[in-house]
């Protein structure tokens, strides 16, 4: 298996694509990556002696069979929602396939498929999904070799702006897809508490983030994910009475996005008419009732149940809602004008740094005391394009990608990395990178 096939070549890309044509000196692969914008795919590839960039129009059905025929392992960076075209190729033409996304049901539909043409299909083989999992799956067996009871998994992962480069109120700035950040948390988290199940949904998902303590970097907060619930029986954590699974962000950014909530910025459902021709204060104005004060500003604060001067109020003034500048696009929803407007307003400035951090926490019983064991992975990126987010969702694609064409791994059909053939080889060479986790262990009673 010599031909790699890299689909996509945008935000996250860069590490995967510098690690794979790393190895492709040392072991000969041929590597074509493909995007529709030729220029970019070019710049990552960058002349490689081992590398080809390639333009292809994913919905151009006869050019994406055309590339896929020709390599060995297809790897997909496209939308999560366009995995599945390439899946079902990949299926037709006997090709391993490996994605960072979620595994959607209609995905693990393909399971029997890929199974009986001994195939690969891997999921969820990134950072959050993907380090999560093979961090969580490592302590929890090692855990229960132990003997240890587990009576809490909680698992938090956040990309942050480094302090270095956070320069704005909300402490925050894209570095993953800027649509995902915006429709975040539609729906209702799932979770287990003290053995009930626990319901949240989008109204109150950001009103009831948590205080989180980081190793080494103080408080952070942290909201529920949609649904923490899927990975109890895939974890082996069967009769656990706490799971949950969550997102990081800087203190105070989750009660200035539920203000974006409530106004309603965040809904995707229907199109702002002649949204070209109006200012966001006109749009504020629109959502708001003139009986709830005399400017703008002030309706917004109370109908959100702000002071005027209050940070959260302060937040969404530098974003720009309450200026006169025309929005500008043609019958956009609302959440598209939201991206539009923090594209800019939170874009990654070129010397800029970005920081993940994951934090599981284990509580458990061994030897009839109560232990909690708290690992904390941090890492810095080193500037705009080399980012942290764009090398933990990366490395651990490329270095699989590695082991299959070694044939080191055995598992066959729709899987995500939770087996010990995926994780101890990957995660002991992300230590290679740098990628390494430190872990604090207590006695609670």
């Amino acid at each position: 298996m010599k031909n790699i096939l890299i689909i996509g070549a945008g935000r996250s890309s860069s590490a995967l694509i510098k690690y794979v044509l790393n190895k492709a000196t040392q072991q000969g692969w041929n590597v074509v990556v493909a995007d529709s914008n030729l220029e970019l795919a070019e710049g990552k590839v960058k002349n490689h002696p081992n590398g080809r960039a390639t333009w292809l129009d994913v919905s151009k059905v006869n050019d994406r069979r055309d590339l896929i025929s020709r390599a060995d392992i297809v790897v997909s960076l496209l939308p999560a929602h366009l995995h599945l075209e390439v899946g079902h190729d990949c299926i037709k033409l006997n090709k391993h396939l490996i994605t960072a996304s979620y595994v959607s049901k209609e995905m693990y539909r393909l399971g029997d498929e890929a199974r009986d043409r001994e195939l690969i299909f891997m999921g969820e083989m990134g950072l959050d999904p993907g380090i999560d999992h093979m961090s969580a799956m490592k302590t929890i067996n090692d855990l229960k070799a132990k003997g240890a009871k587990l009576q809490a998994f909680r698992s938090y992962t956040g990309g942050l702006i480094a302090p270095e480069s956070d320069t704005n109120p909300w402490h925050y700035k894209f570095t993953w897809n800027p649509r995902n950040v915006v429709l975040a948390g539609q729906g209702t988290a799932q979770y287990l508490e003290n053995g009930k199940l626990k319901y949240t949904p989008y109204n109150r998902l950001f009103k009831e983030a948590r205080s989180i303590d980081v190793i080494g970097m103080g408080e952070y907060e942290a909201y529920a994910n949609r649904d923490s619930l899927l990975y109890k029986d895939i974890y082996g954590l069967e009769g656990i009475p706490n799971i949950l699974r969550g997102t990081i962000r800087h203190k105070g950014f989750c009660e200035a996005w539920d203000a974006l909530i409530t106004i309603g910025l965040t809904d995707g459902d229907f199109p702002i008419l002649h949204a070209d021709k109006i200012s966001y204060h006109e749009l504020m104005d629109a959502y708001s009732d003139k009986e709830l004060g005399n400017s703008v500003k002030e309706r917004i604060a109370n109908l959100i149940g702000q002071e005027i001067n209050s940070d959260v109020i302060q937040k969404l003034e530098w974003l720009g809602l309450f200026r006169k500048k025309r929005i500008g696009l043609p019958n956009a929803t609302p959440a598209l004008i939201l991206e539009h407007l923090l594209l800019n307003k939170w874009k990654l400035e070129e010397g800029d740094k970005d920081m993940i951090i994951m934090q599981h926490e284990f509580e458990y019983e061994l030897e009839g005391k109560y232990k909690q064991l708290t690992s904390t992975l941090v890492m810095k990126g080193e500037d705009s394009v080399h980012t942290a987010m764009a090398k933990l969702v990366g490395l651990p694609i490329g270095i699989f990608v590695n082991l299959v064409t070694q044939g080191r791994i055995t598992s066959k059909g729709v899987q995500i990395p939770v087996m010990a053939e995926v994780y101890e080889p990957v995660l002991e060479e992300l230590k290679e990178y740098g990628v390494e986790f430190i872990e604090k262990e207590e006695t609670l009673s």
